[in-house]
């Protein structure tokens, strides 16, 4: 089996942490596409922009926006982006991860202070909240325990020893 320059994996086959940033960002492209389209997503004609008081609901359980939609998709668009490499797969892994732990936060906060108020600026419910916990670990994981040995290359750089 051929390898690559490095004498590494298999020419043309990607670290695991990359398949796995390839993914999730295209579960995020499906997510924001279906949130689109009338019948996945239910109540369609009640589909805001914004806000919380969209009635749509993505399969029926998830609230979604048309901004909620957009940005599952930039953030699939990302995701593709950044599992170029090694190293941005791990940050779009890792840090979409915190991103939706911190998205898990806010949604807590929101129904615990008032999930009326204008700070509720997101169409979220208690399904969205425990997927938005699930997403949170489970792209934490991804991002930081694939591909141990690959990608960040060798001893971390200490700029006193460059010449």
């Amino acid at each position: 089996m051929a390898r690559d320059a490095r004498g590494g994996r298999p020419a043309g086959s990607r670290p695991r942490v990359q398949v796995a940033a390839l993914v999730v960002a295209g579960i995020f492209l499906l997510i924001g596409v279906l949130g689109y389209i009338p019948g996945v997503t239910t109540d369609y004609g009640e589909l805001t922009f914004a806000g919380h008081h969209s009635e749509a609901k993505l399969l029926g359980v998830f609230q979604v926006s048309i901004l909620h939609n957009a940005v599952h998709l930039l953030f699939g668009l990302a995701g593709l982006v950044l599992a170029r490499t090694v190293g941005g797969a791990r940050v779009f892994l890792a840090g979409g991860g915190a991103t939706y732990l911190a998205l898990w936060l806010y949604g807590l906060a929101i129904e615990a202070v008032d999930a009326e108020s204008g700070a509720n600026i997101l169409p979220i419910n208690e399904a969205d909240n425990w997927l938005h916990l699930a997403l949170g670990f489970g792209m934490l994981a991804l991002g930081l325990l694939l591909s141990n040995s690959a990608g960040t290359g060798g001893r971390l750089d200490n700029p006193a020893d460059r010449h």
